[in-house]
């Protein structure tokens, strides 16, 4: 693997789903719990459709999902599958990708960590207290947050935190997108759930991977 990214960085902000764990398929029974709530949806919910929605904004996910209902149904299956997912997945977990723990430690000795995730509020808490892994990281920021795009969190995060050299790792063409509007250099998670063709600095097939990368 090449080596010329080792010492080139002195941060290193992690996208959450498809890179650091995989909660799909206990979001796909959570948003099912949640949908069975009311009466206009008869659709399934499964683990497919939540990772073809993986990264999007919280927002843009019920749009995509569920582009027939009205904005105050959709409101009301957001509101319900955010309070199902926190709550079933708080109890089920999702899978973390292998070597995580060991790498994250590595990683930790060397560089400053964080994480910028699309997801809604309380959901970053939930990974690393669900995880064991909270020590490992300085400080995260998320959709839920403020509302913004991925690429001003992953801005404020660079800026309040004084990065001056920091790279992001991601699974996803809009990772990439918004890694690239912040102005920071992108690592591609090829384990993940998208496909980022060109513009990476590095690809991953797996987590472990950025031990000898980085």
């Amino acid at each position: 693997m090449d080596n010329s990214l080792k010492n080139k960085y002195d941060s290193i902000i992690f996208d959450l789903d498809g890179t650091l764990w995989d909660s799909t398929a206990t979001v796909a029974l959570a948003w099912q719990t949640a949908i069975n709530k009311v009466d206009y949806i008869d659709e399934p919910m499964t683990q497919e459709r939540v990772r073809s929605i993986t990264g999007m904004t919280y927002d843009a996910i019920f749009d995509k999902l569920f582009p027939a209902l009205n904005a105050e149904q959709r409101q009301e299956v957001k509101a319900l599958c955010a309070t199902s997912e926190l709550e079933i997945l708080y109890k089920k977990g999702g899978e973390l990708y292998p070597g995580l723990k060991e790498t994250l430690e590595y990683l930790g000795s060397k560089y400053k960590l964080y994480i910028v995730s699309n997801c809604q509020n309380g959901y970053i808490e939930l990974f690393l207290d669900l995880s064991g892994l909270d020590a490992h990281f300085l400080g995260h920021q998320c959709f839920g947050t403020k509302g913004n795009p991925k690429a001003d969190n992953i801005k404020d995060v660079v800026n309040d935190h004084e990065l001056k050299a920091p790279v992001y790792v991601g699974d996803t063409m809009g990772d990439y997108t918004a890694a690239k509007t912040a102005g920071v250099p992108f690592i591609f998670a090829n384990y993940g759930f998208g496909v980022v063709p060109e513009g990476m600095v590095a690809t991953i097939s797996s987590f472990a991977d950025l031990q000898e990368l980085l």
